[in-house]
């Protein structure tokens, strides 16, 4: 019976060391290098961005247009329509904020009540001023008269008394030619006051009406049927209650044409120069998962911009649906897949196999139990993986990690350095030339327009 205790003890123990060995070897097999085989067959090259629905046309719902008529530069919206909002021509989008403009009507009101005094009376002082020269004529005219008839009766007094007769007759006659002449005078002098004040009067008179048309714009309406959408500002937020209109740029909101779609994205400055116009795109809508569309690149900016709350540059790139759906909003969320290229029947490796030194490309290739450092030629890549051009063949074994010893492995394919090097040197060689080509082109342009 003991005996028999012991055997069993024995056999227990051999299992467990048993288990623990195979465990350990399972671990160790499992935290090795992860192997790849170099496949050949179909590779896509392609650029993923991520990028915002806009309708391609769209109609402008503008603010007043007068605002800097009337001395106004920055107006707010008090009240909008909820974005999304299906409205019928003419129904109603947003109310601006009246507070500066009844304030600026206030005071073209005040100086038009000045304006209209002043006119009443210079108006009443002109009236009075030529009813005076008027009744002066009369008088003088009268006293010519009078003049005249005592002169008449004078003709057969003495000398003296007809010489005294003849003189008062003279002054008479001078006195009414020269009120008669002070009068005409007063009669333009009085115009063209009344003519000042008229001015002003009517001056005054159009900024209170400029003002009312202005305000009559303050609500605002649809100027045809659509679906609302808060319109940008430069720094990608949206105008919406409290946001500021500019007579500059007056715009509130927008009624796209959902019947034809873009998406707007923007492709960092390393694959910019991958992307050219009518090239094929895969759309997908992050809102509805089972969604793809197709379109082509439309257009691309020869300028880059940086975005906020970034450090790089980017290119905006247009993107145009060949079909469209209800579901389809603008603002949705879109990934793109533009296809850069497509190569058949070609080497191809995870980008992880992939390493670097200065001057070399290299993976680790694994042949039975040895691993070397294997010089290789790469083309193109996409997102995941890298077209091989020279230095493996199809059905090797290559490594995604470092393996431990990598430092003292050996390079093989040396030889593949040299042809790289030289093609290297031709490409700098073609871009110069075309380069200079360009620029003698700009120079002799530049030359003929002189």
């Amino acid at each position: 019976m003991k005996f028999k205790r012991i055997i069993i003890g024995i056999v227990v123990v051999v299992l467990i060391i048993v288990t623990i060995i195979i465990y350990r070897s399972r671990k160790k097999e499992a935290s090795g290098p992860v192997e790849v085989t170099v496949e050949k067959g179909k590779m896509e090259i392609t650029v993923t961005t991520t990028g915002e629905l806009q309708s391609e046309n769209s109609e402008k719902i503008i603010g007043p247009t007068g605002l800097r008529t009337i001395g106004i530069w920055r107006v707010k919206i008090s009240d909008i329509v909820a974005e999304g909002t299906v409205v019928d021509s003419g129904a109603y989008v947003a109310t601006l904020d009246r507070t500066e403009a009844t304030t600026k009507l206030k005071d073209v009101e005040n100086d038009l009540q000045k304006s209209q005094t002043q006119f009443d009376k210079t108006k009443l002082d002109t009236t009075l001023e030529l009813r005076n020269a008027r009744d002066e004529l009369i008088n003088l005219k009268y006293a010519m008269e009078e003049k005249q008839i005592v002169l008449e009766q004078s003709k057969y007094e003495p000398p003296a008394t007809l010489r005294q007769a003849k003189i008062d007759k003279e002054k008479a006659e001078r006195a009414y030619e020269q009120a008669l002449e002070n009068y005409k005078l007063k009669v333009k002098q009085n115009a063209t006051k009344m003519q000042e004040v008229s001015l002003n009067l009517e001056s005054a008179i159009r900024k209170r009406d400029d003002i009312l048309k202005v305000m009559d714009d303050f609500v605002i309406k649809a100027p045809k049927p659509g679906m609302v959408i808060y319109m940008k500002e430069w720094n990608g937020s949206k105008r919406k209650v409290g946001s500021e209109l500019s007579p500059w740029d007056p715009t509130v909101a927008t009624l796209p044409d959902l019947s034809s779609m873009m998406s707007k994205t923007y492709v960092n400055e390393i694959d910019i120069s991958k992307i050219k116009a009518k090239q094929k795109v895969k759309i997908g809508v992050d809102a509805f998962p089972g969604k793809e569309f197709s379109g082509e690149v439309k257009e691309i900016a020869n300028v880059g911009e940086q975005l906020p709350n970034s450090d790089a540059k980017v290119f905006e790139v247009l993107i145009k649906l060949f079909q469209t759906d209800t579901v389809l909003r603008p603002s949705m969320t879109t990934s793109n897949n533009i296809s850069i290229n497509t190569y058949e029947n070609v080497l191809h490796i995870p980008l992880e196999a992939i390493h670097n030194n200065d001057t070399l490309t290299y993976v680790y290739k694994k042949s039975g139990f040895s691993v070397t450092k294997q010089v290789i030629e790469v083309g193109e890549s996409n997102e995941n993986e890298i077209l091989i051009e020279k230095g493996l063949n199809e059905g090797e074994t290559v490594l995604l990690s470092i393996p431990e010893n990598a430092e003292d492995m050996n390079y093989e394919g040396l030889e593949l350095y040299k042809d790289i090097k030289k093609k290297r040197e031709n490409k700098k060689k073609e871009d110069a030339e075309k380069q200079k080509q360009q620029q003698e082109k700009k120079d002799e342009k530049n030359f003929n327009k002189k």
